[in-house]
């Protein structure tokens, strides 16, 4: 049985999921830096969004990346899915495309099929992975922690 049948969450749903999140995320940066220049909004609440920000914009290359692998996307464009969280609401188009493309579609892999791409070890790991999601999930949480507090220590964007 596969893990999206399990859990109806498939590799469309947490795309599109994350592709609304990161761009409502923009919004809120975006406003937020609007009202820190027109009102001077609490550096606090400003540092809390952007924070927010940050953290839906890793989430969201790190589910790009895991997309990008399952549907078989290949370098480039999985680099461009990561790209598009960049520019303000560039997720949402690049998810429609490829949801109309058919790029999306499919359950996640969790079985070996004919392809000989399946044979390949990073197949097989990733596999293993998607077939125990708790540990997959507990994994890329923990990365993108990892990242996250990472970018903390280094600063903000640009200095303090």
């Amino acid at each position: 049985m596969s893990t999206s049948t399990k859990s109806g969450f498939t590799p469309r749903k947490l795309y599109f999921v994350l592709a609304i999140a990161e761009a409502c995320t923009w919004t809120l940066l975006i406003t937020g830096l609007i009202l820190r220049a027109t009102t001077g909004i609490d550096q606090t609440l400003f540092t809390t969004i952007g924070g927010l920000h940050g953290l839906v914009f890793i989430s969201y290359s790190a589910t790009s990346i895991l997309i990008a692998f399952n549907q078989r996307w290949g370098f480039w464009l999985g680099l461009l899915a990561v790209i598009t969280a960049i520019l303000p609401y560039a997720t949402i188009p690049f998810e429609l495309v490829q949801a109309k493309r058919g790029a999306l579609e499919g359950p996640w892999r969790t079985q070996a099929t004919d392809d000989p791409r399946d044979a390949k070890a990073l197949d097989r790991l990733f596999r293993w992975f998607l077939a125990r999601p708790v540990l997959l999930i507990l994994v890329i949480v923990l990365a993108i922690v990892a990242v996250f507090s990472t970018l903390l220590f280094l600063g903000p964007p640009g200095g303090r």
